[in-house]
């Protein structure tokens, strides 16, 4: 019984973290483009990412950039050091 409940529970965990979930959530954000950074940063604080494997070559930050590609795409022009993370704080 308590193999069974392990079980159930660590299936339940699983399913919890799944990656759909953060397909939805990148599929719900509106598409807007920031007049700077500091608009961009009031609703995304580590910024915009070109994708979730996109890496900072602009040094350490505080924060972890926000993944979505068209996002990216509409503020391309407050990536100053074109390493693909808009307004990375």
């Amino acid at each position: 019984m308590k193999k069974a409940a392990s079980i159930l529970l660590s299936a339940g965990l699983i399913l919890s973290f799944s990656p759909v979930q953060n397909t939805e959530a990148a599929a719900k954000v509106k598409v807007v483009t920031y007049k700077n950074c500091t608009e961009l940063n009031k609703v995304y604080k580590g910024g915009v990412a070109k994708s979730s494997t996109t890496k900072n070559k602009g040094g350490k930050t505080k924060y972890k950039p926000f993944a979505h590609k068209a996002l990216y795409d509409k503020n391309t022009k407050s990536d100053r050091d074109k390493d693909g993370i808009a307004c990375e704080r």
